[in-house]
């Protein structure tokens, strides 16, 4: 008992300096502070050494550039402001599963207090460097059908998952975490909706679901450097548990909402706006956190990440999209076209792709796949025209047999939350459909 106390004040952040509020102006705070405390990413409090987070952005001459971690109307001119000594830590371990916690590490889901564990992990650190790193040649089944067959994803793979509003992104991602191949899995909610956090966790995880993941969360209410920090925190705890050799699954949702949190900060820093109103830092974050999933090094386990991005007006090209699309190893795209006719997951077949498929297919699966992308490729064509009832059956074989494996595959591929399939199962019912199409 008297180690653990031992340990916890050594934990317990320093105040080093002292300085004040000096401005006010939008959502940014100027304060005084000496020279050796003021710098980007340090935590301030607010009033008191207990009193609210706030966390250094930029400078403006001697003046230290603020913006609130958490809400706080007791903000003035005067107020006093405490730096906290060193880097910003979280103090994950394994008592944190089945646990909400906050980007600070705090509970937010009414429960004890999480305990700390032994080791102190700064938010903010490089990946493993690239030639340490183990090759991605082990898949990861992750029991949600169109996935495993269409976009196979390895053990340290990093996937995109592209989706406008309401085509059933966040259903998909519980069916995931109940489902994928992993030992742990670590969610983290940036800028979600207050009663989805709960709906989510409740409805498309499941308690089977919650006992084997940690989610992070910051909602939409909550101010742009506790979203960004949400982000980081979650890949800070996988990073824990992938240290421990554990296979972990990190679903991020979404990187979108990460980005416009650090267009917020970067537009409060006097950063000037570019493309769409995204500020440069936007761009160089990005990689930042994304690269830090993926394979460990030798004698570790591995992040497979999947990372959501809501594409503003359905447009897949838009700017967080596209430099997301030529980080990440592969992208799945949802369509609201598909979803729109019942299929779900609405993922589109054509547009998403795994960049390692070829080195997790086999030779007969990838052939398989190839044959059915070609089928499904040729009924998209003529869709309109068979609909119209312009195409006459026996006038082409492939377009026949594209209408015949059409309603058949789409039943197939359609899966509710619960309802995984065996790895090997859905390759052998692929295949019997494809030859019942011929």
């Amino acid at each position: 008992m008297l180690q653990e106390m031992i340990r916890q004040i050594k934990r317990a952040p320093t105040v080093t300096a002292e300085g004040e509020i000096v401005a006010l102006e939008g959502l940014r705070l100027e304060a005084t502070g000496p020279r050796s405390s003021l710098r980007i990413g340090a935590i301030a409090r607010i009033g008191t050494i207990d009193g609210a987070r706030a966390e250094i952005v930029g400078f403006k001459g001697e003046r230290a550039i603020l913006l609130l971690c958490e809400t706080s109307q007791e903000i003035y001119p005067g107020i006093a402001v405490f730096y906290e000594a060193g880097v910003s830590y979280l103090y994950p371990s394994s008592a944190w599963l089945g646990r909400i916690v906050d980007p600070f590490g705090n509970p937010m889901d009414g429960r004890e207090i999480l305990p700390k564990g032994p080791y102190a992990k700064p938010i903010e650190v490089p990946p493993p460097p690239a030639h340490g790193r183990t090759r991605v040649d082990e898949r990861l089944h992750l029991g949600v059908r169109v996935m495993d067959l269409f976009t196979p994803c390895g053990r340290g793979q990093r996937l995109g998952l592209f989706a406008g509003s309401g085509v059933g992104k966040s259903t998909l991602m519980g069916m995931l975490a109940q489902g994928a191949d992993a030992d742990v899995i670590v969610i983290g909610l940036i800028g979600e909706r207050g009663r989805e956090v709960r709906e989510f966790v409740e409805d498309a995880l499941g308690a089977s679901g919650l006992a084997r993941s940690v989610i992070v969360t910051a909602t939409s209410d909550a101010p742009a450097p506790a979203r960004r920090r949400a982000a980081y925190a979650a890949m800070t705890v996988a990073e824990y548990f992938r240290d421990q050799g554990k296979q972990v699954l990190c679903l991020l949702d979404s990187v979108t909402r990460f980005a416009m949190a650090q267009r917020e900060i970067g537009l409060a820093a006097g950063e000037p706006p570019t493309t769409r109103g995204y500020t440069p830092s936007v761009f160089a974050e990005l990689p930042k956190l994304l690269e830090r999933a993926g394979p460990g090094v030798h004698g570790t386990g591995a992040i497979t990440g999947l990372f959501t991005v809501l594409v503003d007006g359905d447009d897949h090209n838009e700017p967080v999209a596209d430099a997301v699309r030529g980080i990440l190893d592969g992208h799945i795209v949802m369509s609201r076209h598909i979803a729109e006719r019942g299929r779900y997951p609405a993922v589109d077949l054509l547009k998403s792709l795994s960049r390692l498929s070829s080195a997790l297919q086999g030779p007969e699966e990838a052939e398989l796949i190839r044959n059915v992308r070609r089928l499904v490729s040729t009924y998209t064509d003529m869709e309109e025209l068979i609909r119209i009832g312009a195409y006459a059956p026996g006038s082409d074989p492939d377009v026949d047999r594209a209408v015949r494996l059409n309603e058949k595959l789409n039943t197939f591929l359609t899966q509710n939350v619960g309802d995984p399939t065996p790895p090997e199962a859905v390759l052998q019912a692929l295949k019997e459909l494809y030859a019942e199409a011929a």
